[in-house]
């Protein structure tokens, strides 16, 4: 009997930790399962985004542009200055089609382009931020594809240790490289070269705003990886010029 008895107590034992470890298991399942349901949620939001994002993008073609002006290449070597006053005053679609051809613009049938560049690989990407949105530059066919709306002016030149001008300017142009395009084929000397063409598509820039009347200065001091956020680069792709560029305003 007693046998009984005690047998009958360890099954009730083993039978209440049975149910709470069902219990158990339900609850663990449960939250599992609504992490999965959470995180497939933010998932497809994070997908809705980005092809709302897709939905604005926009591609625009530039005005030709022009290759004489008015102002010989030794006056406008001579006038350059840096400016950091801006009237506010908004830049024309020909204006922005100049400068982006002088800084990477192709010039001729074989595809080289206003900057020269170690073995014609083209690491630099050009950027112009303005008070719609932020534009890609696209060499081929001259064009511009807005990849983010809003003004980010304010934003950019909180990470240019407030510098106000990058604010002020009716557009920054910002130059990027992207290493390894020259350094698969150089090495770490490659380096060296993609900040050589930087430099030479900044001066030509600058020449190019001189030509049109407008004043521009080329801006380094500035945190490399919020700048890619900005813009929402990879981070291969580094930031090395930007360059607020409009009508000087006058004192």
């Amino acid at each position: 009997m007693k046998t009984y008895i005690k047998r009958q107590i360890l099954l009730k034992v083993i039978m209440k930790l049975l149910l709470i470890t069902i219990v158990v298991l339900t609850i663990v399942f449960t939250n599992i399962g609504c992490d999965i349901l959470v995180t497939r949620y933010e998932e497809e939001q994070k997908e809705e985004e980005e092809l709302a994002d897709i939905d604005f993008q926009e591609i625009i073609d530039l005005p030709v542009p022009k290759i004489k002006s008015e102002m010989s290449l030794e006056e406008a070597i001579i006038t350059r200055r840096s400016i950091r006053s801006f009237d506010g005053k908004e830049l024309n679609l020909e204006q922005i089609s100049q400068i982006l051809w002088a800084a990477q613009g192709i010039t001729d049938e074989r595809g080289h382009r206003a900057a020269p560049s170690a073995g014609a690989l083209y690491p630099l990407e050009i950027y112009v931020v303005k008070k719609d949105g932020i534009y890609h530059y696209i060499p081929e066919g001259h064009k511009i594809e807005m990849i983010l709306k809003g003004d980010a002016r304010k934003k950019l030149s909180d990470v240019c240790l407030g510098q106000k001008w990058v604010e002020d300017a009716p557009i920054d142009i910002i130059i990027t490289g992207i290493y390894k395009r020259t350094t698969i084929k150089y090495g770490d000397r490659g380096i060296r070269y993609v900040y050589l063409e930087a430099g030479t598509a900044c001066q030509n820039i600058l020449l190019q705003a001189v030509s049109l009347g407008l004043g521009a200065v080329p801006v380094g001091a500035f945190h490399d990886n919020q700048i890619q956020e900005v813009l929402n680069l990879e981070k291969e792709e580094i930031p090395l010029f930007v360059i607020p560029i409009g009508y000087e305003k006058q004192q």
